[in-house]
């Protein structure tokens, strides 16, 4: 990945404040042409800067209500296989490979009680998963959010 200037996060900073701005909007906002405002962002992509442009949506709104987080514990030798298959189930929305005791942590939305009770069945079938267990999302406290990250650069450059 690479360093980010000043001007970097400033655009950063802009995006955070509407993630719908235009490259000529963002021009403006910034008092920077639209064809620097372009080539930077598409720096930044191609550095990987930014993650999914996919749009955030509800899965309540879709019909999944409930969320929960799996810790998934697998053989090691066998965790790519596993990601693929977990990857293949409609409700994982999200994996993380962990340190510790626990090796995989997924994020999944489900209609009812029961069907995480299918789902995680599921997960325990996959051949190298050896123990799941199941913690039901109560409400997100804090979503994901990097703008006080994007701060604190802000004020160490």
């Amino acid at each position: 990945m690479t360093s980010l200037d000043h001007v970097d996060l400033e655009l950063l900073a802009a995006l955070a404040d509407d993630p719908r701005a235009t490259v000529v909007a963002l021009a403006e906002k910034l008092g920077m042409s639209r064809n620097t405002v372009q080539a930077r962002m598409a720096r930044l992509d191609k550095s990987g800067v930014f993650l999914s442009y996919e749009r955030a949506i509800s899965s309540g709104a879709l019909g999944f209500p409930i969320e929960a987080f799996i810790n998934v514990m697998v053989r090691q030798a066998d965790l790519p296989r596993i990601s693929a298959a977990l990857e293949r189930i409609p409700e994982v929305i999200q994996a993380h490979g962990l340190s510790g005791q626990v090796d995989l942590l997924v994020r999944v939305a489900c209609r009812d009680t029961q069907h995480l009770f299918d789902t995680d069945a599921r997960i325990l079938a996959i051949e190298g998963v050896e123990r799941t267990e199941t913690s039901l999302a109560m409400g997100e406290v804090i979503g994901y959010r990097v703008v006080p990250l994007l701060e604190l650069a802000r004020a160490d450059s």
